[in-house]
């Protein structure tokens, strides 16, 4: 019956802080829709932007900074996203681990976002 995911809705608390992570940490561009809403995007994929308190309706019953637990796969190898991180100030607060991807074993390192959602970066072995 579903054939994938089209979007997630993210809910930030310090939406200039959240723009910086996923922008400019993590490489993904800035798109604005619809009255002025933003969302982060890459590859075909999507992530839209909720400000705590005035999130889009209809929205989840309690949205809530901080709350989400996301895997994403890198583009580069893992020992590059390290620099990468360590060049932004960005803590690895665990990893590389191995964990099991949806298609299979990956490595992995987790870091939290400014919301303190944990953020899973990793390579598929």
């Amino acid at each position: 019956m579903i054939d994938r995911l089209d979007h997630l809705v993210l809910t930030t608390a310090d939406e200039a802080a959240c723009v910086h992570f996923y922008c400019t940490v993590l490489g993904m561009a800035l798109q604005t829709f619809g009255e002025g809403r933003q969302a982060f995007v890459w590859n075909g994929q999507k992530i839209n932007l909720h400000l705590k308190g005035r999130e889009f309706e209809p929205k989840a019953l309690h949205p809530t900074p901080g709350a989400l637990d996301l895997c994403f796969i890198a583009a580069v190898p893992l020992d590059q996203v390290e620099r990468r991180l360590a060049e932004h100030g960005i803590a690895i607060e665990c990893g590389p681990v191995q964990r099991t991807g949806a298609r299979g074993p990956i490595r992995s390192l987790y870091v939290r976002d400014p919301d303190r959602n944990l953020i899973e970066i990793s390579e598929y072995a």
